[in-house]
């Protein structure tokens, strides 16, 4: 099915035996309403289905497991959804988590991850957060020469983290140039092909023992599996030729990355993380002969279909002669698809005021947000049912990146966050995060210091 779809047709079931994802969350979003969940006064939230992150989290192993001998570090990546109860769900699935800044890193440690199952990554990372991380034993991934010399400034030898060097392997970019990190001039880690760069890579390592992990990330979205396979591939080259020059098994763990695209096209999950093994298996099939410890970072792939928005349509209008619905999903919680609707098109389902799939004949529709600026559209002509105030739609497949971590635009408030499990009949919600309220709003805009520039002329 395509992007214009009214409503997304059933999909094959999931391997639980339960209906197929549209068909739940349409069961979802009905009794969210009826629970006032969804409403005038509550008119957009985003929703988590638990059961289906533990099933995605369950694929991931598996994939791997298929695997004899090949021990791995699964971590989630807290960008993704960087929200506490949705971390420590993960946890308990057995992963780890990768994080990209402090507050990630608090975030994890709150989330109930062991330090030494989480890693840091970041190409900007502070003196005091590579103390932070080492004092805990976080392991850490410097992203540039620089980052090693200062790291060596600041560890000391009882730091249990694991210690590596990102690098660029330079093998191109995907669709989206935005989502690809291993262009030529991409700004993460050590670009391999760059003159002399190599064999100074090398050199580094033959100069410290305490470094025993390469790192590479190729991309995500808009990256096929060849491509990403071929970063993985050079980077375990690499890792041979280190260990190769200095005659001992110097480099004894590989961090892939994450990066698998997510289809926005229909239910189905594909890839598959089964398919991401494979590709790499025939690109580098030594990475799977248990000569190296492996970890993953994924993110999107865990949690995008897992998740939806859910949003009250609050006006509908006509302008030249296309018909506009106004709901409260805008580009403040859909700002990649907004900015870059090509790159990043979500399917729209359309329900009538009680939360039930809306009927009737399609009509071409824009669905907008409530930012007050023009470009505000999460869904440009789309063909759905006629929708009317008070009717709600569904962003499908953004369980990631998009409610978890709005743009405060506006001023407008975050969403709520629900999580929800169970079968249909015996359907349970859960908080994962309040709604933010104006009092909030108006704290974090400076509130407490409101005199503090007038207060520089001597007024009150």
């Amino acid at each position: 099915m395509d992007a214009t779809s009214p409503t997304p047709p059933p999909g094959p079931a999931p391997p639980s035996g339960r209906p197929p994802r549209s068909a739940r969350f349409a069961e979802v979003l009905r009794l969210a309403v009826a629970e006032g969940l969804l409403g005038e006064e509550r008119p957009l939230a985003g929703f988590l289905d638990a059961d289906g992150i533990r099933e995605s989290a369950d694929a991931l192993r598996d994939a791997f497991a298929a695997e004899p001998g090949v021990r791995v570090l699964h971590t989630f990546a807290a960008k993704a959804a960087s929200l506490i109860p949705v971390l420590r769900l993960l946890a308990d699935c057995g992963m780890g988590c990768e994080v990209a800044g402090p507050g990630e890193l608090r975030l994890a440690v709150e989330a109930g991850f062991a330090p030494a199952r989480i890693v840091l990554d970041s190409p900007a990372k502070t003196r005091d957060e590579l103390r932070l991380a080492l004092a805990l034993g976080v392991a850490v991934n410097a992203d540039s020469f620089g980052e090693i010399r200062r790291i060596e400034g600041l560890r000391s030898p009882g730091s249990a983290s694991v210690l590596g060097l990102r690098v660029n392997p330079q093998v191109g970019g995907g669709s989206i140039g935005a989502m690809s990190t291993a262009t030529a001039t991409s700004k993460f880690g050590v670009a391999l092909r760059d003159p002399g760069a190599r064999d100074r890579v090398v050199q580094t390592f033959v100069e410290r023992p305490w470094l025993t992990r390469l790192h590479a990330h190729v991309g995500s979205q808009g990256c096929s599996l060849d491509l990403i396979a071929a970063g993985i591939a050079e980077t375990y080259r690499l890792a041979e030729e280190i260990n190769g020059v200095l005659g001992t098994r110097r480099v004894t763990g590989i961090d892939i990355g994450g990066g698998l695209p997510v289809n926005f096209d229909d239910d189905e999950t594909r890839p598959a993380f089964a398919e991401y093994v494979a590709a790499l298996r025939s690109a580098a099939p030594g990475l799977f002969d248990g000569r190296y410890d492996l970890v993953t970072e994924f993110g999107r792939s865990l949690l995008a279909k897992n998740g939806f928005i859910g949003a009250r349509v609050e006006y509908t209008k006509d302008a030249g002669g296309r018909r506009i619905a106004l709901t409260h999903a805008g580009a403040q919680i859909a700002t990649r698809t907004v900015f870059m609707p090509d790159a990043w098109p979500l399917r729209i389902g359309a329900f009538d005021g009680e939360g039930r799939p809306h009927g009737g004949p399609p009509m071409v529709q824009d669905i907008a947000g409530p930012c007050c600026f023009a470009g505000d559209v999460v869904a440009h002509a789309r063909e759905l049912p006629e929708l009317r105030e008070g009717d709600f739609v569904v962003l499908y497949d953004t369980g990631a990146y998009y409610f978890s971590t709005p743009w405060a635009y506006n001023s407008l408030p975050r969403p709520a966050v629900y999580g929800f499990a169970g079968e249909t009949g015996s359907l349970r919600f859960a908080p994962v995060r309040e709604a933010q309220s104006l009092d909030s709003v108006a704290a974090e805009s400076g509130l407490r210091h409101a005199g503090a520039l007038t207060g520089l002329h001597g007024r009150p």
